[in-house]
C-alpha cells in the first residue's frame, strides 16, 4: 500500500492528538482531556476564562475536534464529536452571523452520532 494501513493511520492520529494536548496544556494551560468531559455550562465558563477565545477561535477548535472524531479509530471518537457539536452550537448562539458551513458540520456530526 502506498500510504500504509489504517492501523498506522490511527496510531498517527492518536500521536498527534496527544501532542496537541501537551502543547495546549504547556502553552495556554488548556486541559483538553478535562475539557472533553465538561457539560455545556462548564464548557462556556472554561472557554470564557481564556483571553483571545472568540467565536472564530472556538469554531476552529470545534473543527479540530470534529476532524479528530471523524478520523479517530479508537474509543474516544464519540466524545470528540459530541464536544465539537457542543462548540458549534455555542458558536451559533454567540455569533450574529448565520454560517452554512457550521450548519453542515452540525448535520454531519449529528448523522455520525446517530449511527
Amino acid at each position: 500500500m502506498l500510504f500504509g494501513d489504517g492501523e498506522n493511520l490511527a496510531i498517527t492520529i492518536e500521536n498527534k492528538v496527544d501532542e496537541a494536548k501537551g502543547m495546549l496544556l504547556d502553552e495556554i494551560n488548556f486541559d483538553l482531556e478535562m475539557f472533553l468531559h465538561l457539560n455545556d455550562e462548564k464548557t462556556s465558563e472554561y472557554l470564557l476564562g481564556f483571553d483571545g477565545f472568540n467565536t472564530e477561535n472556538i469554531e476552529s477548535l470545534a473543527n479540530a475536534m470534529a476532524e479528530i472524531g471523524f478520523n479517530a479509530q479508537y474509543g474516544s471518537s464519540r466524545k470528540y464529536l459530541e464536544k465539537a457539536l457542543q462548540l458549534y452550537r455555542f458558536c451559533s448562539l454567540k455569533d450574529n452571523t448565520y454560517s452554512i458551513e457550521r450548519e453542515i458540520n452540525i448535520m454531519a456530526i449529528n448523522n455520525e452520532l446517530q449511527k
